[in-house]
């Protein structure tokens, strides 16, 4: 989230799209009913079924699965057309009047620079013009043909509400009355909040179409003030402390990348990283990158980490290609990996296409667990009959399961939605012999350290020398673990304007990441966590709940990251002289000295705004980018592409180019491709969703969870019923290129079916918390049927948007039933 659940309420519009936030995320939704209640709020929901969140709308629309970006190109065409634009913050704080290459190009859905054989780009062209100062070319009074904001208008004018209705669904006058709403937060008191959730992540274009809908957002003037923002709805409660920690394949803690192959050499993989300006007098705050990094390395090696050895930069590995894992799967059903430790996940169900996905686990040696409950990928090797018919006898992977504690039976930190660190305290003791993933990590790693320091090894360095300073080796504390990534001084620190003053004693925990050095003397390892648990304790401990402006900024409860600030961006909350857009919900302000207000200023503190410094200090334009020059895969403005398996079979913005079908630039291996099935085949639409009586595979091991949604079922609209002959309560066979599995109908009206370009499609429901272990019915697998494919950029494997048959079960008895 740029900013958080309880700013939610100061939002005088809430779209909700790409998630379901009333059933997926009951509790944070009260924020939405506050904002209807108290701030006379209305609420948008454009989703493919008629949900909960729709039940309690202003505006319900409804969208085929997969073509978000086309509607939202839409909202972009209708709001640049009409003028419907927050005029100054786009001009001063978005890249409008850059200028872009002369040879960039798009034709037919393509990109200037497309190499079909190896299915990517060269991105040169995908750039700023820039002058031989280094400095990018603009024109302020946004005139030139190829500055951004005329680019932009070029490429979505073909995004017309006709258009929308050819490949959404959408009725052009339902799509229009949500254009004019969305507008009428142009104005600079007026705020809407977009809400998104796995409903946009989890498609090949799923990248694009979360920028897309920021990009709705800056032309508006909504990211940086209350009410506002893009706001990430995460699946659990430490997701988000998942990617900020790095646990992503090629990301290290803190966002920092992981060297690729070819940057065997520090100071150019620093150069590349530490951005400087493409604008005079800008920020460009990653300059400090080689003070995160040092303070990274210093945390994880110590004293072995030395200005001499590069800061231990030979420790990292360097990848040659991404690990992710889709890649990952793929290489272990080409019998290329060995073992497998699965962590507090259960990739037979989490992961797309079991079929592969059993496939790849019986070609292991070893596969680990570490689960507090029986997972479906714990027992993959088990015959359950029809939802996991196996023939054990054939598998030869031994799997070793290490009971673990579960999150309320051990103290430590969560990272929720909106980037608060939480500590929390364990509620009880662990049953039988599970411990902590904290012990049974520390334990296998001493062990490891041990044989490589007995054996020796090929390059046994990085585990040997690993830093391990905690007080019991095989048992490190959460606190300890808080205290590492929030960052301390190893050194004494002094004033760099005044050497007299130490700031810092050695050993001190550091207050925030502008302390962090790059000479070794600080450790930090995670820098947007730096000052978490700083110089006064435990600031995640802090259970302050006063408000004194009233708009939720609770800057004592907790701690956000980074900084503790609450609203990312919050600069450009006020026009260019520091005056708040909206002052009656004022974040910060300048009062002719210093940065003001309820919260902390994502800006230094004493900048005088009248130096024209952009408010987006992270990016070298210090501004906000509707461009993306080559940061996507697939392309700088986000382009409508099918789904990998489209029920069109081409795409209706670029009809003449079989290439642009769907996501051009999207990974998608040999056999997964073959695998892919058509329309002539499966002739309907599915997605996957959640349940509010369910969390992921979790609580179909409690009871009451089971009794409330026992029974594995599929929801499908009553015109496919009719033409079915399907009755609710029937059995149906869901059948995709990869499986089936079979269920209940529920047949309802809550799926319609769409004309798209002439055609009807029908959308089939699938929930995804059924499998063959817990105390619910059995069921099968949801991903027996979703393709192996993910987006372009992150790899989220495409769930929401699939080709299936589906079938009344003819011998199966029909239980009666009434249409919903």
């Amino acid at each position: 989230m740029t900013n958080h659940w309880v700013d939610i309420k100061n939002a005088d519009l809430v779209l909700i799209m790409g998630g379901n936030a009333a059933e997926a995320h009951p509790c944070g939704f009260k924020w939405v009913t506050e904002a209807k209640a108290h701030n006379k709020a209305r609420l948008i929901v454009v989703d493919p079924r008629f949900n909960r969140s729709a039940s309690v709308a202003d505006v319900y629309a409804p969208i085929r699965a997969g073509t978000d970006i086309a509607f939202l190109g839409g909202v972009i065409n209708y709001l640049l057309a009409n003028d419907k634009i927050q005029r100054d913050y786009v001009i001063h704080y978005t890249d409008a009047s850059f200028i872009v290459r002369e040879d960039f190009a798009f034709n037919e859905g393509l990109y200037s620079g497309y190499d079909p054989d190896n299915r990517s780009y060269d991105k040169t062209s995908w750039e700023y013009e820039i002058g031989g100062d280094g400095f990018a070319h603009v024109d302020p009074t946004l005139a030139h043909p190829r500055c951004v904001l005329n680019l932009m208008k070029q490429h979505y004018s073909r995004y017309t509400p006709e258009m929308v209705e050819r490949v959404c669904g959408t009725p052009k006058e339902k799509f229009q009355q949500i254009c004019e709403m969305i507008g009428s937060t142009a104005t600079p008191t007026r705020a809407m909040t977009i809400m998104y959730a796995l409903g946009w992540t989890q498609h090949s274009v799923g990248s694009q179409m979360i920028r897309c809908g920021a990009m709705v957002q800056l032309l508006l003037g909504n990211i940086g003030v209350s009410g506002g923002g893009m706001n990430a709805l995460r699946g659990h409660s430490n997701i988000q402390g998942l990617t900020d920690l790095g646990l992503l394949s090629n990301t290290l803690p803190g966002y920092i990348s992981l060297p690729f192959d070819r940057e065997q050499d520090y100071d150019k993989y620093v150069a590349m990283r530490a951005y400087r300006p493409l604008r005079p007098n800008q920020m460009s705050y990653w300059q400090n990158f080689s003070k995160f990094f040092v303070s990274l390395q210093k945390a994880w090696w110590g004293d072995a980490a030395t200005a001499e050895n590069h800061w231990a930069y030979d420790y990292l590995p360097k990848f040659d290609k991404l690990y992710d894992m889709l890649q990952v799967f793929d290489m272990m059903e080409h019998g290329e990996m060995n073992g497998y430790l699965a962590q507090g996940f259960n990739p037979l169900a989490a992961a797309p296409n079991k079929a592969k996905m059993t496939a790849a686990l019986s070609k292991l040696k070893f596969l680990v667990i570490m689960d507090p409950l029986v997972t479906e990928t714990s027992e993959f090797w088990r015959n359950y009959g029809v939802h996991n018919d196996v023939d054990s006898s054939k598998i030869q992977t031994e799997v070793i399961r290490l009971p673990v504690t579960c999150f309320a039976e051990e103290d430590g930190a969560l990272v929720n939605s909106g980037r608060w660190l939480q500590w929390h305290w364990k509620g009880g003791e662990p049953p039988g012999e599970a411990r902590t993933d904290i012990e049974i990590m520390a334990e296998l790693f001493n062990r490891l350290r041990k044989l490589y320091q007995t054996e020796g090894g090929a390059f046994p360095d990085p585990i040997v020398n690993l830093s391990w300073p905690y007080i019991r080796p095989n048992k490190p504390t959460p606190e300890e673990l808080a205290k590492e990534y929030s960052g301390r001084a190893l050194t004494e620190l002094v004033d760099p304007k005044n050497p007299t003053n130490v700031v810092r004693k050695r050993g001190e925990q550091l207050a925030g990441f502008g302390e962090l050095r790059d000479d070794g003397s600080t450790a930090s390892g995670c820098w947007i966590f730096c000052g978490a648990w700083g110089p006064a304790g435990n600031l995640m401990a802090r259970r302050d709940n006063s408000d004194p402006t009233g708009i939720g900024q609770t800057l004592n409860w907790a701690w956000s990251w980074p900084a503790n600030r609450r609203v990312l961006y919050n600069r450009a909350s006020c026009d260019a002289n520091g005056k708040p857009f909206n002052p009656e919900r004022m974040l910060i302000a300048w009062n002719g000295k210093q940065w003001i207000g309820a919260d902390t200023p994502d800006f230094k503190v004493d900048d005088d705004p009248t130096a024209g410094v952009g408010p987006f200090i992270m990016n070298q334009e210090g501004v906000a980018r509707f461009f993306a020059r080559g940061h996507m895969t697939e392309g700088p403005f986000p382009e409508h592409y099918e789904p990998f398996e489209s029920p069109l079979g081409y795409n209706p913005l670029s009809r003449n180019e079989p290439r642009a079908v769907s996501n051009p630039a999207a990974r998608i291996f040999k056999a997964d491709r073959e695998a892919l099935g058509n329309v002539a085949q499966f002739p309907h639409v599915a997605t996957t969703y959640r349940l509010t009586e369910h969390f992921h595979y979790w609580t179909k091991h409690v009871r009451l969870n089971a009794i409330t949604q026992p029974e594995q079922f599929v929801e499908i609209g009553a015109a496919l019923a009719d033409e079915l002959g399907i009755a609710a309560g029937d059995r149906v066979r869901v059948s995709s290129n990869r499986g089936h599995i079979e269920a209940v109908a529920v047949v309802t009206k809550r799926i319609r079916a769409l004309n798209i370009d002439g055609k009807t499609v029908h959308t089939v429901g699938i929930p995804i918390h059924w499998g063959f272990t817990g105390l619910a019915r059995p069921g099968y697998l949801a991903n027996t049927l979703t393709p192996f494919v993910g987006d372009g950029n992150s790899q989220t494997p495409e769930f929401k948007a699939f080709l299936v048959k589906v079938e009344k079960i003819a011998d199966a008895s029909p239980a009666s039933g009434q249409k919903t």
